[in-house]
């Protein structure tokens, strides 16, 4: 077969696919317009809720010594037409009655917001500045915020243990200084997770409060400096309000992600740090109890959905208000 005839023949085919799943979508009522919107929906579905329910369903089972270590979630007696459906609370009930868990999970929290409030505290002047810089200057500021994305996160963990212990930079510069006597235990403790965190989730707080400061319309600042305000009170009474938005986003980009980190706390953290990701990494490939574990990670799921939740319906009720 000649060239032309298989490009032929390879065009042929092609249609003839495209005809099929055209006439596809046709009988299931699918037109473009429904299909990109059903596109997020799907994936939602398979990579979300599909996970989600497989979840659950172990949370309600019993560990065993077999594979899979957790009892089935439905049993077929023998001579029974239909499945019998096996359902065990005692793992919630076992985290209600062992405080380990809910003292991870106060940390965790404790920590995360803590974490979210230095974030927004060292992101919002960033942000504001690159909002305001001349668009050279922007494009070059924003790749600095980006850049530390090409390294590997765990890389970049590892890099603070040389910069925090007794021999590191920073007791070096210190000591250099004479400012101290004595190398400061900065390391494996609480202290060197909040530095960890702060430094790796900073960029998921500017890049959303940037894209609120860069759309602000710098007019409103004119007038209220016209009606007497001064800059300062300005700032905290129409900047701040309008940028409420992209504070609220960046405060969820970093808060999720920090309330089950076990990277930074594994690497960075000490004996005392005790958060809920540690606790399921333990239960997980530790202690091999998948059913206590699943529970784990289904109450921190609610913890966290419901709030998030409960803010978008205010958000939205407080839209509607404006409208």
């Amino acid at each position: 077969m000649t060239e032309a005839a298989t490009k032929r023949a390879s065009e042929t085919v092609l249609a003839r696919g495209r005809a099929w799943v055209q006439a596809l979508a046709g009988r299931l009522g699918i037109n473009g317009r429904t299909g990109v919107v059903a596109l997020p929906y799907a994936w939602l579905f398979v990579f979300f809720f599909v996970p989600f329910v497989i979840v659950a369903k172990i949370s309600l089972a019993q560990m065993i010594l077999q594979r899979p270590p957790y009892t089935a979630f439905l049993l077929w007696p023998d001579g029974q037409t239909w499945p019998t459906i096996q359902v065990f609370w005692s793992n919630y009930a076992w985290l209600l009655q062992d405080p380990l868990y809910w003292i991870a999970y106060l940390n965790s929290l404790k920590i995360a917001l803590i974490s979210t409030f230095f974030c927004l505290l060292v992101g919002y002047p960033i942000a504001y500045g690159i909002a305001r810089c001349a668009p050279t200057v922007r494009t070059l500021l924003l790749l600095m915020v980006i850049l530390p994305f090409w390294t590997s996160f765990l890389l970049r963990v590892y890099a603070w243990i040389g910069i925090l212990k007794q021999q590191g930079l920073i007791n070096a510069a210190l000591m250099g200084l004479g400012i101290i006597d004595q190398p400061l235990d900065i390391l494996h403790n609480d202290f060197s997770v909040y530095v960890g965190i702060v430094y790796s989730y900073l960029p998921f707080m500017i890049l959303p409060l940037y894209a609120t400061l860069e759309k602000l319309d710098v007019s409103l600042l004119e007038a209220a400096e016209d009606l007497g305000a001064r800059p300062i009170k300005a700032f905290f009474t129409v900047t701040v309000p309008l940028s409420l938005p992209g504070i609220l986003a960046g405060s969820m980009l970093v808060f999720i992600p920090a309330v089950g980190e076990f990277v930074i706390p594994a690497l960075l953290g000490g004996p005392d740090t005790l958060m809920i990701g540690k606790i399921l990494w333990n239960e997980f490939f530790s202690n091999r109890d998948w059913p206590v574990a699943s529970a784990v990670t289904i109450v921190l799921i609610l913890v966290l959905v419901i709030p998030i939740v409960i803010l978008q319906r205010q958000q939205v009720k407080a839209q509607e208000a404006l409208e």
